[in-house]
């Protein structure tokens, strides 16, 4: 099992329990309990968790630090194809599209349908390369700095890019999803491409599976009355449900 296999073991476990012991996840997942509790404080460190004696509890919604893309392109990948899945069906053929960056967004991209034809316009080389062989799909690639991991591509000339597009659709990445903090993310140069993107862009859906709905990231894209939609493989908890609602935003969910 892959360490980002474990961990996302340890937060599901979290999820349904609140709080977990050191020794029961080193049985359930045949590792050592240092290994558990080195798992447990880089969890921590994301804010997924809170130590105490012996083991862990859940931590309230909080920023945190970003899993790194490796962890994230294994972690919930169920969950990313079925809102990949859902989000590819929103595009419409002839329409100028705008994927953005993140795992799941490659998942929309993987999804969208052979059969569209269209303009994709994204921040991101990974999308980019995806859809690059695609017979009747133009990709359209913005300049800037390049991210590791991601391959998110930032900056002014990103900005400038976006600024002269004018799309039909957008499928955005986030770091959380919360009823207060509304959609937020960890880049805050990729912060200010969206919000560029969101404001140019006729119908705008944010992709979160469950494990984002509640958290929140250190930077605020913007309340949830900014976006069209939101794309989850799950119904999103009340609270969030009932914010969504009164801002007028879309649930797409199985």
């Amino acid at each position: 099992m892959l360490p980002a296999q474990r961990r996302q073991r340890i937060v599901e476990a979290l999820a349904l329990a609140g709080t977990v012991r050191t020794e029961d996840l080193a049985g359930a997942l045949g590792v050592s309990p240092e290994t558990v509790r080195r798992d447990l404080a880089i969890l921590e460190r994301r804010a997924l968790l809170v130590r105490v004696h012996g083991g862990a509890v859940a931590a309230p919604s909080a920023a945190g630090e970003e899993p790194s893309h490796l962890e994230r392109s294994t972690a919930q990948a169920e969950a990313k194809a079925v809102i990949g899945a859902l989000a590819a069906r929103l595009p419409r053929p002839g329409q100028t599209v705008v994927i953005d960056v993140g795992t799941t967004a490659v998942h929309a991209a993987r999804a969208l349908p052979a059969s569209f034809r269209g303009v994709v316009a994204t921040c991101s080389l990974l999308v980019a390369a995806e859809l690059a062989g695609r017979p009747g799909v133009e990709v359209l690639v913005s300049g800037g700095r390049v991210r590791q991991g991601d391959l998110a591509v930032s900056n002014a000339h990103t900005l400038a890019f976006f600024g002269d597009l004018r799309a039909d659709v957008a499928l955005l990445g986030s770091g959380g999803v919360d009823a207060r903090a509304g959609l937020t993310d960890h880049h805050l140069d990729e912060v200010a491409t969206r919000r560029v993107i969101l404001a140019t862009t006729a119908r705008t859906y944010v992709l979160a599976d469950t494990t984002k709905h509640g958290r929140v990231a250190a930077h605020r894209v913007c309340g949830l009355d900014g976006f069209s939609g939101l794309v989850a493989d799950g119904p999103p908890p009340p609270a969030l449900a009932s914010a969504l609602v009164r801002a007028g935003a879309e649930v797409i969910a199985p």
